[in-house]
């Protein structure tokens, strides 16, 4: 589902909110993952606001901002399921398995 820009991500917080609510689970228990677009500096505070909510599977694209070193991305997957974005094909074998 489509939420918008990256400043729209809290209309996308909002549903995943609701959703797992109606299903009495917890945000990341939904089969939903949420791609950051960085195409402004301002992703870097949604990203952040992502990660102090405890939101997991964030997929960023379509390249990585330059802060993102190696480490910087290694601890970002092992701790928040963070991934780059690569075809969409490919990212829905990843998401769906």
């Amino acid at each position: 589902m489509d939420m918008g820009q990256c400043n729209d991500a809290y209309s996308a917080i909002r549903v995943a909110a609701a959703l797992a609510e109606a299903f009495g689970c917890s945000v990341n228990d939904l089969p939903l993952s949420m791609i950051l677009s960085w195409y402004e500096q301002k992703a870097v505070c949604i990203l952040l606001t992502l990660l102090h909510l405890g939101i997991r599977n964030i997929r960023l694209g379509p390249s990585l901002p330059a802060f993102v070193s190696p480490n910087v991305l290694s601890y970002l997957v092992v701790n928040y399921n963070i991934a780059p974005i690569s075809t969409p094909e490919e990212d829905l074998k990843k998401i769906l398995g």
